[in-house]
């Protein structure tokens, strides 16, 4: 019966919850289940919601009524078709996203993840397969892992989407963007991707949704999208958990490396 089986599953994680019980995503004070926030810092956490920007996905104060753009939609329109956030990189989201990327809390991608299926359903709906951003593999080498592939992979996992973890290849190893202006940003992960050869049959005509932990300025997005359209990809969208707002840019802001 359900119930039973229900009540041995519990049971059965009893040990594994005393000795390693949940703690919340934000702060580490102990919570009921994991992947929770406590009650002091769920109201901290800034959802983003429509109406915003169809093709940023920038939050507008009013509804301006469908097909409206964002002035950096119009002004500098990007090489994707579409970007989607789950939450706006302050406070919390912060921590979330360098506890993911800096502190091994590979635990925290399948619950950003959820967030993050949530504010971009409708990309994933028309998606066809889900790509991460890559690290260099000297980078990949010391940390052992790629933040952005766990939140790819957790996505592709939930959504039944085709997951190709290998379809982009960071070509040169780029400096770090914490402390760079937006020009910086560009120059620095300017021809840096590419879809190698063994790779195109995983990209090419196919509506590619790739995964990020936080969009910035967008100029890591950019590029691999550029390298993805000349790979083949029919399309590409946009999805990561955390987005800077447009005047809340600081140089000092995390974004991929």
């Amino acid at each position: 019966m359900p119930e039973i089986k229900s009540l041995a599953l519990s049971v059965a994680a009893w040990p594994a919850r005393m000795l390693f019980p949940p703690v919340c995503a934000g702060c580490r004070r102990q919570v009921t289940q994991p992947g929770a926030l406590c009650g002091a810092c769920w109201p901290q956490l800034r959802f983003l919601e429509k109406p915003w920007c169809e093709v940023m996905g920038t939050p507008f104060s009013h509804d301006f009524g469908t097909g409206f753009l964002s002035a950096e939609a119009i002004a500098n329109p990007p090489p994707f078709s579409r970007a989607r956030a789950a939450v706006a990189y302050t406070g919390i989201a912060r921590r979330m996203v360098q506890g993911l990327k800096f502190h091994d809390r590979t635990d925290l991608a399948p619950w950003m993840a959820r967030w993050m299926l949530r504010a971009g359903a409708e990309l994933v709906a028309d998606a066809e397969v889900v790509v991460p951003v890559p690290l260099h593999w000297r980078r990949f080498f010391w940390r052992q892992y790629n933040q952005s592939a766990e939140l790819a992979r957790a996505i592709a996992s939930l959504s039944g989407l085709p997951f190709a973890p290998m379809a982009v290849r960071r070509t040169k190893r780029t400096r770090q963007q914490i402390g760079l202006g937006q020009r910086e940003r560009e120059d620095n992960v300017r021809a840096a991707f590419l879809v190698p050869p063994e790779a195109e049959i995983d990209v090419r005509g196919r509506r590619v949704l790739v995964v990020d932990d936080v969009y910035t300025t967008g100029a890591t997005v950019a590029a691999v999208t550029r390298a993805l359209r000349k790979g083949g990809a029919g399309a590409v969208d946009v999805l990561t958990f955390a987005r800077v707002l447009p005047g809340d840019f600081r140089p000092d802001d995390t974004d991929t490396i």
